[in-house]
């Protein structure tokens, strides 16, 4: 059994969490941002689809990349340096996260409903979540959202509707955290597609010792803007 939060309490630590299905830790509570901010703080994210209360989730293994671990195809690293596209941060956060929401083939349904969106948009106007989107010919072509608390960035979701779109904004957004001395990149689950790209599954209990060591850093406050030079 895992316990039903009211608005008010705590999370139970993460060792309590469930070994089937991996991670299930409670339920309840709300989208608020200072529940969101208190979750990602102590290793643990919200997943649930439409039907569902408010899930919980802190699993065992933890999918990480560290920022200088990421691996660029050759083709991939040619497209960046052709830079047949604009590269933006923080101006379509609410449009990157309704692209990830749309439906996809062999996916009956999606998590990112519309109280979702509303809750993370409003975690990013409190400057905790930031999208990085790729554009191509004026169009919001792929790009990524997630949550940064003092250097470790969680990421939440991606899309793509242009070959490499996502690929381009994971790799600025990894060269970029790299500059900024942030820890890694929380994937949450295990993935091939992540995997490929050089993230790696961790004990839970390291993740959790890593992002004790991280999460108190100051951070930037506002918008984020890259540096133009990452793939000169």
């Amino acid at each position: 059994m895992i316990p039903w939060l009211a608005t008010d309490d705590d999370f139970p630590p993460v060792g309590r969490a469930l070994k089937e299905p991996n991670g299930l830790l409670a339920a309840g509570a709300d989208l608020s941002v200072a529940r969101l901010v208190r979750a990602y703080r102590n290793g643990i994210f919200p997943w649930f689809n439409e039907d569902q209360p408010i899930l919980w989730w802190s699993p065992d293994p933890r999918m990480v990349l560290l920022p200088p671990e990421l691996k660029i195809s050759r083709s991939l690293g040619k497209r960046l340096r052709r830079r047949d596209y604009e590269l933006r941060a923080d101006t379509a956060f609410g449009a990157v996260m309704r692209a990830c929401a749309a439906p996809r083939e062999g996916l009956a349904e999606t998590w990112i409903t519309p109280g979702m969106i509303d809750a993370y948009v409003a975690l990013h106007r409190a400057g905790h979540a930031h999208s990085v989107e790729t554009w191509i010919g004026g169009e919001l072509a792929g790009g990524l959202y997630g949550v940064a608390l003092g250097r470790a960035f969680f990421g939440e979701s991606m899309f793509t509707r242009a070959t490499d779109a996502s690929k381009i904004a994971l790799a600025h957004l990894a060269r970029q955290l790299g500059r900024w001395n942030y820890g890694l990149i929380d994937c949450q689950m295990a993935t091939g597609h992540l995997a490929r790209l050089g993230a790696r599954e961790i004990p839970r209990a390291e993740f959790m010792r890593k992002l004790g060591e991280l999460v108190d850093y100051p951070q930037i406050v506002g918008s984020w803007r890259f540096d133009d030079d990452l793939f000169e």
